[in-house]
C-alpha cells in the first residue's frame, strides 16, 4: 500500500484537500493551526481496469488498492525551534513512502497568507528547512553513537560514519539528504533513521480554477522553475482545492461530466496518486476470480514470488508457479476460460517479472 504524508504551511488547501480526497473530516478553516491531530485517510486508486475485470469475471466482491494519506498540522517558519506547534508531528509521516508538499499558487486578498505574501519558492525553503531541521537531530544522535562504538573497531559503526557525516553537512546546509549525491549504499545505510529529507517529494500546487486546464500560472511557473535549477527530479501536479471540495459532493456520473466541462480529463486525486506510483516506481497486479476481482501495488521489477508476498508471505515461500495472462488477453477472452482455450496463459516460474496488468492466480505449497 502506498503511505503519503502531506505537509505544508498554514493556508495553503492542504486540509481541504485532504478532506476532499478522503471524505474525512478533518477540520479546515482560514486561520492556522486548526489541524491539531494528524489524519488517516484512505483512499481508493482509480484503475478503469479493474471495472473491466469485474464486468468479465462478475465477482462476488471487487477491492481496488488503497492509498494512505497522512495530514499533519500546517507547519511554519520556525517550527523546529517550537514556533507555531513545532515538528511534533513530523513523526506521523516518518514511515510514509513520500511527501507531497502542498504549495499555494493562487492569489486571494480573502485568503490570508502565514508569511504575508504567496511565494512558492520561499515556501518550498521554508519547508525544506523544517523538514531539514528535524532530521539533524536523529542524524547528530546516530552520529554520536556510532562514533563511540566505532572506537572499539566495530566495522559496521565505522562504515556507517561517512555517510552520516555526509548526510549531516548536507542538512546543516538547509539542503535536503535527497539531493546530497549519495550512493545507494549510503542511503541503505541511513534507512534505519527514517529521515524526512530522504523520502521523495511530489508538489501540489493549488492553482487557480482557470490555470487548471493549462497547468500554467505565474506562481506555479516560478515553482517549476526552482525545482529544475536545484537538480531535484519531482512532479508538480497542479489542482484545485476548491474544485476538488466540489468533487467531492458529486455521485461519480456526475464528476465526469464536471470534470469535461472545466477541459479537464481526471481529477486533481488521481493525478495526484497516479504520479505516487510513477515516482516510486509502482506499478499493479490483478487477481480474478469468482470469490473477489482485486488490485495489488508492487515495484516495477519485482518477480513473481515477490508479487505473491504482497498477498501473504506463504505465498512467497511456497511458490511453485504464476499462471499468467496479460489484461488486454483477459478482457478481450473473456477471463480465464477462453484465455486458456486460445493459448494466451503462460505458466510461469520463479524468475519471471511481473508486468503491469497482469492477472495472476499463483500457485504454491505450505
Amino acid at each position: 500500500m502506498l503511505k503519503l504524508g502531506i505537509v505544508g504551511l498554514p493556508n495553503v488547501g492542504k486540509s481541504t484537500l485532504f478532506n476532499a480526497l478522503t471524505a474525512a473530516k478533518a477540520e479546515a478553516a482560514n486561520y492556522p493551526f486548526c489541524t491539531v491531530e494528524p489524519n488517516v485517510g484512505m483512499v481508493e486508486v482509480p484503475d478503469r481496469r479493474l471495472d473491466a475485470l469485474a464486468i468479465v469475471v462478475q465477482p462476488k466482491r471487487t477491492v481496488p488498492a488503497v492509498v494512505q494519506f497522512v495530514d499533519i498540522a500546517g507547519l511554519v517558519k520556525g517550527a523546529a525551534q517550537g514556533e507555531g506547534l513545532g515538528n511534533k508531528f513530523l513523526a506521523n509521516i516518518r514511515e510514509t513512502d513520500a511527501i507531497v508538499h502542498v504549495i499555494r499558487c493562487f492569489d486571494d486578498d480573502d485568503i490570508t497568507h502565514v508569511m504575508g505574501s504567496v511565494d512558492p519558492v520561499r515556501d518550498r525553503d521554508v519547508i525544506d528547512f523544517e523538514l531539514c531541521f528535524a532530521d539533524i537531530g536523529s542524524v547528530e544522535k546516530r552520529l554520536d553513537k556510532q562514533s563511540r562504538i566505532a572506537k572499539s573497531g566495530d566495522k559496521d559503526a565505522v562504515a556507517e560514519l561517512p555517510a552520516l557525516q555526509k548526510a549531516l553537512a548536507t542538512l546543516q546546509n538547509g539542503v535536503p539528504v535527497r539531493r546530497a549525491g549519495l550512493s545507494k549504499d549510503e542511503l541503505f545505510l541511513l534507512e534505519p533513521l527514517m529521515l524526512l529529507t530522504v523520502k521523495p517529494v511530489l508538489y501540489a500546487a493549488n492553482v487557480t480554477d482557470d490555470e487548471l486546464a493549462t497547468g500554467h500560472g505565474k506562481h506555479v511557473d516560478a515553482l517549476r522553475a526552482a525545482i529544475a535549477a536545484s537538480d531535484e527530479v519531482a512532479d508538480v501536479v497542479p489542482f484545485s482545492a476548491r474544485i476538488e471540495a466540489e468533487l467531492a459532493e458529486l455521485a461519480p456520473e456526475e464528476k465526469a461530466e464536471f470534470l469535461a466541462s472545466l477541459g479537464l480529463e481526471s481529477a486533481g486525486l488521481d493525478r495526484l496518486i497516479h504520479a505516487g506510483y510513477h515516482l516510486l516506481g509502482l506499478q499493479t497486479y490483478f487477481t480474478a476470480g469468482e470469490q473477489e476481482v482485486r488490485a495489488w501495488t508492487i515495484h516495477r521489477g519485482d518477480t513473481a514470488p515477490k508479487a505473491a508476498a504482497v498477498i501473504h508471505t506463504d505465498f512467497e515461500k511456497g511458490f511453485i508457479r504464476a499462471e499468467t495472462a496479460g489484461y488486454d488477453d483477459f478482457v478481450r477472452l473473456k477471463g480465464w476460460k477462453g484465455a486458456k482455450e486460445a493459448g494466451a496463459v503462460r505458466s510461469e516460474g520463479k524468475e519471471y517479472v511481473v508486468h503491469d496488468g497482469d492477472v495472476l492466480l499463483f500457485r504454491f505449497n505450505v
